[in-house]
């Protein structure tokens, strides 16, 4: 009976496939964000054309909008651009994470 279970053990083994490349949490494969030669950006007000204007011009996959007095995660991610907003809810910096 133990020779079974092993023999089993092992056969499934056998079928196992090797593990994918494992995505970095918060990652997209191909969308790294770079925030290079945004400053045009500053003083825009922060609108949706101006995050999908922004999030190609980053090369982005996600955008995340920080108002004023908003508080934010400090998880990174390297696929996200964060947009901060000044208190006239325009532009005021734009980094990556």
């Amino acid at each position: 009976m133990r020779s079974a279970i092993l023999l089993a053990i092992a056969g499934l083994t056998a079928c196992a496939t090797a593990p994918t490349e494992s995505n970095v949490h918060g990652t997209v494969p191909g969308r790294i964000c770079n925030a290079a030669g945004t400053e045009s950006f500053i003083g825009q007000p922060g609108t949706s054309e101006t995050g999908a204007a922004i999030l190609a011009a980053t090369h982005s996959a996600n955008l995340r909008w920080a108002p004023p007095g908003y508080m934010l995660t400090m998880d990174f991610s390297a696929s996200r651009v964060t947009v901060r907003l000044g208190p006239d809810y325009k532009v005021s910096a734009i980094n990556c994470g």
